[in-house]
């Protein structure tokens, strides 16, 4: 149980957010605490990238930050132990991958088992991994869209939360369709936390839950940004 300073328990929902890159996904979901559609707090910010745009961020917005170079440990392993300790310190209800570009130990996955979600730019099963625009492109597929997953040892491979559409376009590239879909994909990972935070999406004990039921399909988001069954 998490208690207030004053020794009292808290609802508070607590996130922790583990980010590669820019810290888009970041910034879309302490917009959407801001804007009152997410009841949350961002309680930590960690990378394997000290200078990334997303620590920068959250030093701007005054969140506590961690960032260890892979480069300093002697191996994967011991990078993710350190950097996952760090992680369990602020005492999250819900681990956030947030365009972290690092596979997890199956270690580091299993102590957080039911509390570490990913946001993935493709309509998982379909293409995971990297360059999913230009696989998408590729295939010739007629609709390209985001995923969140639960996350499991395995690549991208964890039980599908809730997904977002868009139509691939004549001309369209890898750069202009992955332009397209990132304002959908932030829209669905704040409608994602949100489900979550107030415990309407259930993730733990190996299930996933929506409303009390087992989740049969991806949610689906609209264009109202409000997250449906299929």
């Amino acid at each position: 149980m998490k208690l207030r300073p004053d020794g009292k328990p808290t609802e508070e929902y607590r996130i922790a957010v583990l980010a590669s890159g820019r810290g888009s996904n970041l910034q879309a979901l302490l917009d959407a605490i801001e804007g009152g559609s997410l009841p949350a707090r961002v309680v930590g910010v960690f990378s394997d990238k000290p200078n990334c745009g997303a620590i920068a961020l959250a030093r701007e917005a005054g969140i506590a930050t961690v960032a260890l170079r892979p480069r300093d440990f002697a191996d994967r392993d011991a990078h993710d132990e350190a950097l996952f300790s760090a992680v369990a310190a602020v005492q999250p209800d819900l681990i956030v991958c947030a365009g972290y570009l690092r596979i997890i130990s199956a270690a580091s996955v299993r102590r957080f088992e039911g509390r570490m979600i990913n946001i993935h730019p493709s309509l998982l099963p379909k293409y995971p991994g990297l360059d999913t625009h230009a696989r998408a492109l590729a295939a010739g597929d007629a609709e390209h869209g985001a995923s969140v997953h639960v996350v499991v040892p395995e690549l991208d491979a964890g039980p599908r939360l809730a997904q977002v559409r868009i139509p691939v376009l004549p001309g369209d590239d890898a750069a202009g369709l992955a332009a397209r879909l990132l304002p959908r994909e932030h829209a669905l990972l704040a409608a994602t936390c949100s489900l979550l935070a107030t415990r309407r999406l259930d993730i733990g004990g190996g299930r996933v839950r929506f409303d009390g039921r087992d989740l049969a399909a991806p949610l689906q988001l609209d264009a109202h940004d409000q997250l449906q069954e299929a």
